[in-house]
């Protein structure tokens, strides 16, 4: 037994809490990452950090994609996996929607792109010369977006960033929710049809409360992809987009490390995005609990 319990907690603590304190120790050197001269600055790296304006914005620019991005995939994840499975004809007992299989295949299909691929096809979409959704716009009489770029447009940047993400991931959420609404006993949901509930009132009442802990784990994990993003944002908008406002901390990072060699002060952006994920995910577990998350639903 000691075996069992002892090697998992030994590749923990090799591959995960000791990176982690390594990583704090190099955030208090000015180390370049390829010597072995790590003079040691204390705090000064976390002073300069937040004296760094460019550095606070892509924090801001982290904690909005936080915000917005597990909010929006979680409930359309949600909104689909109803449809799919209890959302169709009122008459009869519960059922989803015809053709269900199919737009479980066609929702979980960008997920299974790689991701640079799909910020390829998005970049494109979003061309302002020759993209698609321009072409659209124009071709319905929406002149006033021949042209634009979005992704080349302060005000714009963040939500077409926000869009492209949210479609790599909806279909993959929908898919976990259509499996904890699969394990829901029939019977429940003949029960609520029977008392009178809609599906609406279903899904608000029944649903959705049997299967809080998967929303949680959902959003968690939304929540921690858009904390990093760097993929995403990288291949849409290189350089952080116009006026930095698509420019998130993991390409801040990147950027101090592998370009500047200042690897001390990028270790020092990757403890400060560790405690803004951890803050992030106890956030989550706290409001799940104090609004009853651990409650049966038939409480």
């Amino acid at each position: 037994m000691a075996v069992f319990l002892g090697l998992p907690l030994v590749i923990y603590l090799v591959f995960v809490i000791s990176p982690f304190v390594q990583a704090v120790y190099y955030s208090m050197t000015s180390w370049s990452g390829f010597d072995n001269n790590m003079p040691f600055v204390g705090l000064g790296n976390y002073v300069k950090l937040f004296n760094d304006d460019i550095f606070m914005l892509s924090v801001r620019n982290s904690i909005v994609l936080a915000i917005f991005l597990p909010v929006i995939t979680v409930i359309l994840a949600l909104v689909l996996a109803t449809l799919v499975t209890i959302g169709g004809s009122s008459r009869g007992q519960i059922k989803g929607l015809k053709g269900a299989g199919f737009y479980r295949i066609v929702s979980f299909f960008p997920y299974v792109i790689p991701a640079v691929v799909i910020g390829i096809i998005w970049a494109q979409i979003f061309n302002p010369d020759n993209g698609l959704l321009n072409g659209i716009l124009t071709g319905i009489g929406l002149d006033g977006f021949k042209d634009f770029p979005w992704l080349g447009d302060s005000r714009t940047a963040m939500i077409a960033s926000m869009v492209v993400i949210v479609w790599g991931f909806v279909g993959f959420y929908m898919i976990l929710f259509i499996a904890a609404i699969k394990g829901i006993p029939a019977e429940t949901f003949e029960a609520a049809r029977i008392d009178g509930a809609g599906r609406f009132r279903t899904a608000i009442n029944i649903t959705i409360p049997l299967i809080r802990d998967n929303i949680q784990t959902a959003y968690v994990y939304m929540g921690i992809l858009a904390l990093d993003a760097f993929v995403y944002m990288s291949i849409l908008n290189s350089t952080g987009g116009p006026e930095n406002s698509t420019l998130v901390m993991s390409q801040k990072l990147f950027t101090t490390a592998f370009s500047k060699g200042q690897f001390g002060l990028a270790c020092a952006m990757g403890v400060v995005l560790a405690v803004i994920t951890l803050i992030f995910s106890a956030l989550v577990f706290l409001v799940n609990r104090w609004t009853g998350g651990n409650k049966d639903v038939s409480e």
